[in-house]
């Protein structure tokens, strides 16, 4: 059964830093590309980040250099390290595995201006 269970968010102010993980579960996580989408309010979904099994990352283009994916496979563990927070940063960020079509939770970051 697959699982993700998120954690690592909360309310930051402007310029501000937080890092989410992700652990998954029910998966072979190191072979695995793992994913971060967030939703704004009032917006659709959008794509955050990727990394692949190889650890091979790629980021939207609102994200670049501010960001940053990374996993740990001994741990079955996706991480999202994000700098420079800015409100438009605030949304819930899910944790998703694109080969399963496969959700996390979410968990909210509000940023504060």
């Amino acid at each position: 059964q697959v699982q993700l269970v998120e954690s690592g968010g909360g309310l930051v102010q402007a310029g501000g830093s937080l890092r989410l993980s992700c652990r998954a579960s029910g998966i072979n996580f190191s072979s695995t590309t793992m994913a971060w989408h967030r939703r704004a309010p009032g917006k659709q979904r959008e794509l955050v980040a990727t990394v692949t099994g190889g650890g091979f990352t790629n980021y939207a283009d609102a994200v670049k250099g501010r960001f940053t994916i990374s996993r740990d496979n001994a741990k079955n563990t996706v991480y999202l390290e994000m700098n420079s927070l800015n409100p438009e940063d605030t949304a819930v960020y899910y944790c998703y595995i694109p080969a399963r079509v496969y959700w996390g939770q979410g968990t909210q970051v509000t940023v504060s201006s």
